[in-house]
């Protein structure tokens, strides 16, 4: 038996789906008639409140996976917070009414969930939700899970701990802003560096980094200073090793990788918002959001346009929903 708020959960919900890969523009279609979508033993049923946008949504949606990918028809989206409305009958950690927020997609890239969170309803496994910090509204929280949980576990691959240099690269962007603040807030690291364009600069310094560079200005493997670890957020691997020192680590999570550039693919996991929510309820990490956001549910086309220029500073994200 699930226990629910059943009277108030209708059977069918609004969501966006595309039924073809393609551009945004041209397959996703907005679907007022879904069906909201049935919960298995250890999963949750969540009525969304807020949605983020990473670039794994418009790559999947290219059909940059396919092969692997969960045939469409498709309703986007990774990450989620909202409001638990029905629990299977093995949860154990939540009940009806948390509020919470999670990266529905265990593994990013095989078989990810047809039914995601662009949507007024979500179901989720449980293991990878946690409970929305109180100080975050439901926008900031689904602004985080994918992005932070890419920037923890990368920082973890590369084995950083206190007292290593680090240079990020794409500083500003969703998963950037968070390794710098992981770094220096969480790892303990000596020295922070990162690169993002001119307007951004004062952002990174806020956000952690001793030292800011401007790409469009300078080249950061021409500087005299190499460090222990580069976190490559934006796909130039061939240019990241050479601003590693001999026997550092670069870690990098777009394009090929150059080695000794490692790379990996996400585990979505509720443990690791769970072991960084001291750091989010003290404001030592704090959600970083494009001065766009949020976009209107109706807006969500618009949305994936902004992201898909790669000009986004933090996160894409669309409320309310619907």
């Amino acid at each position: 038996m699930a226990a629910a708020l059943s009277d108030s959960i209708p059977s069918v919900n609004k969501a966006w789906v595309y039924s073809e890969y393609g551009q945004s523009a041209d397959v996703l279609k907005f679907d007022p008639n879904v069906a909201v979508p049935e919960i298995k033993e250890d999963q949750v049923l969540i009525k969304v409140v807020a949605a983020s946008l990473n670039p794994i949504d418009f790559k999947r949606m290219l059909g940059y996976f396919k092969e692997i990918d969960s045939p469409p028809p498709t309703v986007p989206g990774y990450d989620v917070a909202g409001v638990v409305v029905k629990v299977g009958s093995q949860v154990t950690k939540f009940k009806v009414g948390d509020e919470v927020y999670g990266d529905l997609n265990e593994n990013a890239l095989v078989n990810p969930k047809k039914f995601g969170s662009l949507a007024e309803y979500t179901a989720s496994e449980e293991r990878v939700l946690a409970l929305k910090p109180q100080n975050l509204s439901f926008v900031e929280a689904a602004s985080l899970p994918l992005a932070l949980e890419t920037a923890y576990e990368g920082l973890e691959r590369t084995e950083f701990s206190a007292g290593k240099s680090i240079l990020v690269l794409g500083g500003a962007g969703g998963v950037g802003t968070h390794v710098i603040q992981l770094a220096k807030h969480v790892f303990g690291a000596s020295k922070v560096a990162a690169t993002a364009s001119t307007k951004k600069l004062d952002l990174l310094r806020s956000l952690g980094a001793d030292l800011a560079i401007d790409y469009t200005k300078d080249n950061f493997e021409d500087l005299p200073e190499k460090f222990d670890v580069v976190y490559d957020a934006v796909g130039q691997s061939d240019r990241a090793v050479k601003a590693v020192k001999e026997n550092g680590k670069v870690v990098t999570i777009f394009g090929s990788v150059t080695p000794p550039a490692l790379t990996f693919v996400l585990t979505s996991t509720g443990t690791i918002l769970e072991k960084l929510k001291p750091y989010l309820e003290s404001g030592k990490v704090k959600p970083v959001l494009d001065p766009t956001s949020p976009y209107p549910f109706s807006k969500t086309i618009e949305a994936f346009a902004y992201l898909e220029t790669s000009r986004a500073t933090g996160k894409v994200v669309v409320h309310p929903i619907p």
